[in-house]
């Protein structure tokens, strides 16, 4: 992958964040719930910080684990998010949140190589908790599938940016990059967790 297409799909992907006002409105029916649904998890810095720290943590650890864990997190996410929308509840669903900003972005900046079990693990458990906040969040008027459905491309295109970003540890200063991103990651998950943010 070359620096034009990476600079080229991060700066797409961070307009597409910043238009949200044209896809903000909710609408009925199924097209509705898709757009609600891939607008919903761009809104959410705390949604942003943790996809993308999946995405650059994937790319540190290389293959496989390069594609296992932003697969992982959306398979599971659906499931926290069938639980929501069914109305189970969860336990500090928000800490939860938080923390997979902090601890993910330290797994990121602390250059951490567990086995992948355990890094699949700590990435499904965190998808629990944001998976549950969406489904119960899930706006009146959408179309729970296609909400759904929504949610979890725009999970997976944050990973993807995760992953472009985790592609310039190719090079030492690249390397130094990546970490020093998750390092910010993490700062923000700490604000996220104490509410400052």
């Amino acid at each position: 992958m070359n620096r034009r297409f990476v600079g080229a799909f991060v700066s797409g992907l961070m307009l597409t964040a910043l238009s949200t006002v044209a896809v903000a409105h909710e609408g009925a029916g199924i097209g509705g719930g898709l757009l609600s649904g891939l607008a919903h998890p761009l809104l959410g810095p705390d949604h942003v910080a943790a996809m993308v720290a999946v995405g650059l943590w994937g790319a540190f650890l290389g293959a496989p684990a390069l594609w296992i864990l932003p697969v992982v997190f959306p398979l599971v996410m659906a499931v926290g998010g069938a639980l929501g929308v069914a109305g189970v509840p969860l336990p500090a669903v928000e800490t939860g949140i938080a923390l997979s900003a902090l601890v993910l972005g330290l797994m990121v900046a602390m250059a951490a190589r567990p086995p992948l079990w355990v890094s699949g693990l700590l990435v499904g458990l965190f998808a629990i908790f944001h998976g549950h906040a969406h489904g119960t969040e899930l706006p009146q008027a959408a179309n729970a599938i296609a909400y759904g459905i929504g949610f979890v491309v725009a999970t997976g295109l944050l990973h993807l940016a995760g992953i472009a970003l985790g592609l310039l540890g190719r090079w030492p200063a690249g390397r130094v990059a990546v970490r020093a991103g998750g390092g910010v990651i993490a700062l923000a998950g700490g604000l996220f967790l104490t509410g400052v943010v």
